[in-house]
């Protein structure tokens, strides 16, 4: 298995970090009349807020973070890594189009629906179908002459030394609770007044799981360098 530089565990420690600590301020900062079960965290960098000037650069440092560990993660699969990338950078755009003081925003609106979509799909298309090195193929078994028979047919077959983040089972369990997570946000959003609560729970499960995948990498990097 490919490496993991060092500096993308730093990266994917720091993004969870930066958006549960710059809500957690931001929230200080905007005052008692706050509730943070209720009201998005979109509210805390809307234009005027009083913890403006936190809530955004967080969000710009969680953008980072999420391109700097995708530009790292080299055992990932590149569709993987261009969607955290692309989350990281929608991240990044909301400087760019935050929410109004009151009411809605379509660009807003559409800049954060494309980031969740792609930091909810970056699991699954971050998978390593393949074994490194090309398609697998059977051994080599003797006939009953004792001559070597021809090695199995080539076919798709998932990597047997891929780590535990980047396995079909984990990364397709992440991705539908990130898509379940989206639709109680919605719910929470349209049909009870939980919406800050569905949210900070989905946004920190995309912000934490790169961390789970570089920790499985690096562990799997490693168990490959123990001597036999």
């Amino acid at each position: 298995m490919r490496p993991v530089p060092w500096w993308i565990l730093l990266s994917s420690v720091s993004a969870p970090v930066l958006l549960v600590g710059g809500w957690a301020v931001s929230a200080v900062l905007q005052g008692p009349g706050y509730d943070p079960a209720s009201a998005t965290i979109s509210t805390l960098a809307a234009d005027g807020a009083a913890g403006y000037w936190v809530m955004t650069p967080a969000l710009v440092g969680l953008g980072v973070c999420h391109v700097v560990t995708a530009w790292g993660l080299r055992p990932a699969a590149p569709a993987g890594r261009a969607a955290l990338a692309g989350g990281g950078l929608t991240a990044m755009l909301l400087a760019l189009f935050p929410a109004p003081s009151s009411g809605g925003s379509l660009d807003h609106g559409v800049v954060v629906t494309i980031g969740f979509s792609l930091l909810a799909l970056w699991p699954v298309l971050a998978v390593r179908r393949l074994a490194d090195g090309g398609p697998v193929r059977g051994p080599e078994a003797p006939d009953r002459a004792g001559a070597p028979t021809a090695p199995a047919p080539a076919g798709p077959a998932f990597a047997g030394d891929a780590p535990w983040g980047l396995r079909p089972g984990p990364s397709l369990v992440a991705t539908a609770l990130m898509w379940l997570g989206g639709a109680w946000f919605l719910l929470a959003l349209y049909a009870h007044d939980t919406a800050g609560a569905a949210e900070r729970v989905v946004t920190f499960a995309q912000s934490f799981w790169p961390l789970v995948v570089v920790l499985s990498c690096v562990r799997a990097s490693g168990r490959d360098r123990r001597p036999l």
